[in-house]
């Protein structure tokens, strides 16, 4: 085999290596409100960024009419923050015990109930973005399994 042949086979093989490698996925974490914004939008649905001096920053969003937020939490003054929280209330029943709340919570997984200080049932679910952060196919991912529980709790709080 000649030089120039051998030096051709160990490209090939370094190629083959590298194409068979699984692409990098891109890390997602909770900085750029932006990057977060992009995805809701890419699920189809409006985003609205709300920034204001001293407050950390929350995204509005609505999903088949249900208003939502996306919190941006434990951040120092207000940027570089490392978590999110999905919220969403219902200001229009109040009449939702603590123990159905607490069955919703026995039964239903990665969210919880409860009711706000004026009363209101609210649900909320954590997403820990911290350190290098999550795919960006998993933030989506999330925000399906969002989508689910809304539309459940939604039942729930207005089954009669």
């Amino acid at each position: 085999m000649t030089r120039h042949a051998t030096h051709a086979a160990f490209a090939l093989g370094l190629l083959a290596v590298f194409a068979a490698a699984p692409a990098r996925a891109e890390l997602i974490n909770a900085t750029n409100p932006a990057t977060i914004k992009a995805i809701v939008e890419s699920q189809g649905w409006p985003a609205t960024i709300v920034s204001k001096a001293g407050d950390d920053p929350y995204i509005e969003s609505n999903r088949n009419g249900l208003k939502f937020l996306v919190l941006f939490m434990n951040c120092e003054d207000g940027k570089m923050c490392k978590t999110l929280q999905y919220y969403m209330g219902f200001s229009d029943t109040k009449d939702v015990t603590l123990e159905q709340l607490n069955k919703w919570n026995k039964e239903k997984r990665f969210a919880r109930a409860y009711r706000d200080d004026v009363g209101d049932p609210v649900l909320e679910m954590d997403v820990d973005l911290d350190f290098a952060g999550i795919p960006r196919e998993n933030v989506g991912e999330t925000l399906n399994t969002w989508a689910s529980l809304m539309d459940s709790f939604r039942e729930f709080v207005f089954e009669k």
